[in-house]
């Protein structure tokens, strides 16, 4: 509330100055006797006016936002939470993750690379087939960049096809 009040004193006294200022620019016929009045008087008062504005709105504001708070807050937090859900891709299950799911590398038909099972390059493609070292030596694969299934070896047991 002594916000409130306080802006309000706040920008009439810029009104006042504003008011002197231009009374006084008004009595003077050249512009470089203009100029005192206006950094003195106009310009400070433009200025009270705008702080005023401020003070009065940011207090209504406040206590207008102060009333809502627990509410915004619950509906802020269900927004960021469905945010996380949207951009963060949950863990494939076994039945998500197609044929590949025993595997350590995987390819897919044509490809060039081989992944891990879980690469998001060949997730949800057709044909995913499993692929060991062998088939790896003998089709001269390359290991993905995205996901660098190294050269450790597939540790499912009859991957070597």
């Amino acid at each position: 509330m002594a916000r409130t009040h306080g802006g309000w004193l706040v920008g009439l006294c810029g009104a006042l100055l504003c008011a002197v200022g231009w009374y006084g620019v008004s009595g003077e016929r050249y512009e470089a006797r203009q100029l005192p009045y206006l950094a003195s008087a106009t310009i400070p008062g433009a200025a009270l006016i705008v702080a005023g504005a401020v003070l009065v709105v940011g207090t209504r504001r406040g206590t207008a936002e102060a009333a809502g708070t627990s509410v915004e807050n619950a509906e802020l937090r269900r927004m960021m939470g469905r945010l996380y859900e949207l951009l963060v891709e949950p863990e494939p299950t076994d039945a998500a993750a197609g044929a590949g799911a025993g595997a350590a590398w995987v390819t897919v038909p044509g490809g060039a690379r081989y992944h891990r099972s879980g690469c998001s390059l060949v997730r949800g493609k057709d044909g995913v087939a499993p692929v060991g070292a062998t088939a790896v030596r003998d089709r001269d694969l390359r290991p993905c960049r995205l996901c660098d299934p190294g050269t450790d070896g597939p540790s499912a047991p009859g991957a070597d096809g």
